[in-house]
């Protein structure tokens, strides 16, 4: 049994209080009430719903810390020190549609850098967790394991995530551009919905790489310390290393750091 630490145990109580109504309500997709945020951009109650959750649980856990959340915005706690960075539900365009493939994202940043951060999605049961220096570590279903990212050093082998951008976001031709240069080199590309879980599969290991661009705090938070305590590298595009400051993530691999880069840049 994995342990947990207690500023652990605090997130993934309220993960998994979260994601229970999520659960609830994924199976009552076709009955939710649903409002446009902006072009393609869909907030459900549901949304609303977790998020609630959450800040209720961590700020009753720990009263003074302040909040980044996707849909109340930022609060500011008295603890000026430390703040909760969330995202109810990471995929919601998923979640509407049936597919389930979505998460609840939790972190935590202390003095501005991430020190533990929690991915969980609620259908498969899959919690994802990390605390820095501790390494990333997931409890599933019939199995609990450490992750590790992948060893593949060869493009032509590897699987690569990332988010394509749709209607009313992000650089159509530049995407384009990317993403012509880097599936003419590798074994597969694969386009999930979730960028917290994507960033989770490259800690397990199962994408080899992933990249996107145009993604706010909360999509990205815990995923890039997952990778970072897998043993990965967690960057931005552009081959600077504030992929948060960028929105701009390029997880990887160490032998798949400079490929995917020079990819990347190349466009």
């Amino acid at each position: 049994m994995v342990a947990l630490s207690p500023l652990l145990n605090v997130m993934v109580s309220a993960s998994r209080k979260a994601a229970r109504g999520l659960a609830r309500d994924f199976g009552e997709v076709e009955n939710l009430q649903v409002s446009v945020k902006g072009p393609s951009d869909f907030v459900s109650t549901a949304d609303h719903k977790a998020e609630r959750t959450l800040q209720q649980e961590l700020q009753k856990a720990r009263p003074r810390f302040g909040f980044l959340m996707e849909e109340g915005g930022e609060i500011v706690g008295e603890d000026s020190a430390n703040r909760w960075i969330i995202d109810p539900l990471d995929g919601t365009t998923n979640f509407l549609h049936g597919i389930p493939h979505f998460a609840i994202s939790i972190a935590l940043e202390r003095d501005g850098q991430i020190v533990a951060g929690v991915i969980h999605n609620p259908i498969t049961d899959e919690l994802y967790f990390a605390e820095r220096g501790q390494g990333a570590f997931l409890i599933a279903p019939y199995t609990e394991r450490r992750l590790r990212v992948s060893a593949r050093s060869q493009l032509d082998l590897a699987v690569i995530g990332t988010g394509i951008p749709h209607r009313g976001r992000g650089d159509h031709e530049r995407y384009t551009g990317q993403l012509s240069r880097v599936m003419a080199q590798v074994a597969g590309v694969r386009r999930m919905g979730a960028a917290s879980l994507d960033l989770a599969y490259v800690a397990a290991g199962r994408f080899d790489a992933y990249w996107e661009e145009g993604l706010q705090p909360w999509d990205m938070a815990a995923g890039l310390l997952l990778v970072t305590e897998a043993g990965g590298v967690a960057m931005a595009t552009d081959g600077s290393q504030d992929a948060m400051r960028t929105g701009s993530p390029l997880a990887s691999n160490r032998k798949l750091q400079g490929p995917m880069t020079r990819l990347l840049r190349g466009a």
